[in-house]
């Protein structure tokens, strides 16, 4: 059973940056398409990117594509969120999750990926 990994969240001032990591220990990262999620308190999880098995196509969420940079590095097995220019809003549990396939799905829903984290703790707060 695929277990992931996430680490890199934490407390910053807005305007800060934090980098989120996901792996996979003991699996090959590289045959799955990875998505990142937060969910805050009394919401829905949403989608916030995905990058698919090559690297080579990503998305993201209207509110943050201009802010979040998805990336991944196969040959050591994780993938990455960089989020710059950090607001309040962005302040909840972020998640990473992995599709059986090599492809991210055309809309970000929960039920496309199979696999999931424990998530780790974004507070954006000055």
């Amino acid at each position: 059973q695929l277990q992931l990994v996430e680490s890199g969240g934490g407390l910053v001032q807005p305007g800060e940056s934090l980098r989120l990591s996901c792996a996979a220990p003991g699996f090959t990262l590289g045959l799955y398409a990875i998505g990142w999620f937060r969910q805050a308190p009394g919401k829905e999880r949403e989608g916030v990117s995905c990058i698919r098995d090559s690297g080579h196509s990503t998305n993201y969420l209207d509110s943050v594509k201009d802010r979040f940079t998805i990336s991944r590095n196969n040959a050591n097995g994780t993938v990455h969120l960089q989020m710059n220019n950090l607001k309040p809003e962005d302040t909840t549990i972020y998640y990473c999750a992995a599709r059986s396939s090599y492809f991210c799905p055309s809309t970000l829903s929960l039920d496309r990926f199979g696999y999931w984290g424990q998530g780790t703790q974004v507070n954006v707060s000055s």
